[in-house]
């Protein structure tokens, strides 16, 4: 191989609360886990791990590193929820290997499913991650690499684990995928490895990075992406206000070469690209995650692949999860400009004039909540952008008529205070969360509770269906009123509603209900209540054992379409069908 070697990429996949961040925490030894919102990743991250670094965390597994000459592994941290569908195949897709992580106890999950579902589609190869093998009973974990402290444990812990491991190979089997335990392998291009880890203890940690190595400098052995010629190209991760320097792009760059000086292209919220040159690169530490770092080091070039921060001037509208690229000397200037402009067109969601506002810190955040809304059936979105929310997306969201679509979604942004205001004067709920699934969530749940509560308010104004036997040996009184007593077998009974008898004929309203000999105003399924009727006579309209039923009008019947439980929407077609049938025998007579 010729020419310097370009840092291999790797994409962190899996499940929520799988434990990615975490793994990465025990490899760089930070806590940047500990710090995410709900423990979810949020935004894409990027860690560089020197390959002195991988040699000295491999030293009880390898000594020999002759032929490996890849400098070292640029872990990408992608969001755990299925929620960041797009974010994560932006992840992969930068990706040239990927590590999923799998919860031993939990085995695989949607989240996992799609992961595999992107990987495949992106032909990235992957290491299976068998993640908390800690949590197997009996198991003694410790900061170890997996196949030495495999030999010390109990035998029903192997055993167990084992079986876990087998189960994981049948799920990958499934998928396509042939797979065993990483030290059973003979050739790794054919078969995935599944390399059990504790995050939490650090046990598998030098196995999982033994493999990766190998795995990454095998790719580059065949990959075309060999070398660093080229113009730098990356995606912008955050936009950041940083004392003292302005504006900042935290960017992941995925090729090429950028220096001080360069001309780059920055894909911009305005549509328009910016055009600026590089006035400062800053890099940080290696093993500090960009997302936290405060201490970074001025450099005056960076080669792919690398997390940098870059400073520049004009870049106040530059768009997180759009891509920036540097122009050579001699390249045409106004050719990348129109690429860009294109990308960011492609970049925008569809919108529609009836429906949701949702607001986010990033494109990519934007995107991943657009995915959310339409894997929940809510995909009317009437305006969507990056930024905080403020008085303007009030004002937009009050001209929308459907009250479930007249709302603002916002992830990991502010309320402005006027917006706020506003938003309570003309009764528009806000949702803000920084994590997104609990955005939704929120959302969801507000709708339930609302159309719960305008339910029961219709339903209150309606008679409702009723199904009652006279109960045997409990008449206190004939006639005027006749009072007895009776269970009521499904549905709700309120006073002044009519009743029928099993044969449809009408015996007029239930004055007063009483339980325990207190007037109550309705009862429900279960309930032995007594009440008193002014119009039957008891023995001649009515006898105990009789079933009753509360009688619903056509136009009510209609009304309840809908409103009611299953039980109750049963009873009324009982009823309904009821009435059909006395009247066929009404008319045949």
């Amino acid at each position: 191989m010729k020419g310097p070697i370009r840092t291999p990429i790797l994409s962190v996949l899996g499940h929520i609360d799988h434990g990615k961040t975490t793994l990465l925490d025990s490899i760089r030894g930070t806590a940047v886990a500990a710090k995410e919102a709900g423990g979810v990743t949020q935004h894409i991250g990027a860690t560089e791990i020197p390959i002195d670094v991988i040699k000295k965390i491999c030293e009880p597994l390898k000594r020999d590193w002759t032929g490996i000459v890849v400098p070292g592994l640029l872990f990408i941290d992608t969001p755990g929820h299925y929620a960041f569908a797009s974010l994560r195949k932006r992840g992969s897709a930068l990706a040239d290997v990927a590590v999923l992580v799998v919860d031993v106890m939990e085995g695989f999950q949607p989240q996992t499913y799609e992961s595999l579902s992107i990987l495949r589609l992106l032909k990235t190869p992957f290491v299976v991650a068998l993640n908390k093998i800690d949590r197997i009973k009996g198991w003694q974990s410790s900061r170890k690499p997996f196949i030495l402290n495999y030999r010390t444990q109990p035998e029903f812990a192997t055993r167990e684990l084992d079986t876990r491991i087998y189960e994981i190979v049948g799920d990958l089997y499934d998928k396509g995928f042939s797979a065993d335990r990483y030290d059973r392998i003979s050739d790794f291009s054919r078969t995935v490895s599944i390399v059990p880890v504790s995050a939490k203890t650090g046990e598998g940690v030098a196995d999982l990075l033994l493999v990766l190595i190998g795995l990454a400098q095998k790719y580059f052995e065949r990959s075309l992406r060999l070398h660093l010629a080229g113009p730098g190209v990356g995606t912008i991760l955050e936009k950041k206000e940083e004392k003292g320097l302005g504006t900042t792009l935290d960017l992941i760059l995925y090729d090429g070469t950028l220096s001080t000086g360069d001309t780059i292209v920055v894909g911009s919220a305005m549509g328009e690209p910016i055009v600026t040159k590089v006035r400062a690169l800053l890099k940080p530490r290696a093993l500090q995650e960009i997302r936290v770092e405060h201490r970074f080091r001025r450099v005056k070039t960076v080669c792919a692949a690398a997390g940098v921060k870059i400073v520049a001037p004009g870049i106040e509208a530059a768009l997180p999860g759009a891509r920036v690229r540097a122009v050579l000397p001699d390249e045409d200037l106004h050719r990348v400009i129109e690429e860009m402009k294109t990308e960011i067109e492609e970049m925008k969601l569809s919108t529609v004039a009836e429906g949701i506002i949702i607001k986010a810190d990033t494109m990519g955040s934007l995107e991943a909540l657009a995915v959310e809304l339409r894997n929940a059936k809510m995909e009317h979105i009437k305006k969507a952008e990056v930024g905080n929310i403020s008085k303007r997306d009030v004002v937009d969201a009050t001209t929308v008529r459907d009250r479930y679509l007249r709302v603002i979604l916002g992830f990991n942004v502010d309320v402005r205070s006027d917006a706020e205001e506003l938003a309570m004067q003309n009764d528009i709920p806000i949702f803000v969360n920084n994590v997104i699934y609990r955005v939704i969530e929120d959302y969801k749940d507000w709708i339930k509770r609302e159309k719960e509560r305008e339910r029961l308010e219709k339903l209150e104004k309606l008679p409702t269906p009723a199904k009652m036997k006279i109960l045997p040996g409990c008449v206190f009184r004939q006639s005027k009123p006749a009072i007895f007593g009776i269970e009521v077998l499904c549905g709700k009974i309120k006073t002044g509603v009519e009743l029928i008898t099993a044969d449809g004929r009408k015996i007029g309203s239930i004055n007063e209900i009483q339980s325990r000999g207190e007037s109550i105003s309705s009862a429900e399924e279960g309930m032995q209540v007594a009440i008193s009727m002014k119009k039957p006579i008891f023995g001649r309209h009515i006898k105990e054992n009789d079933i009753l039923y509360v009688d619903i009008k056509e136009e009510d019947e209609a009304n309840l379409r809908g409103l009611l439980e299953p039980a109750e929407e049963e009873l009324l077609e009982e009823l309904h069908e009821l009435k059909r049938r006395c009247k066929d025998a009404g008319s045949d007579q």
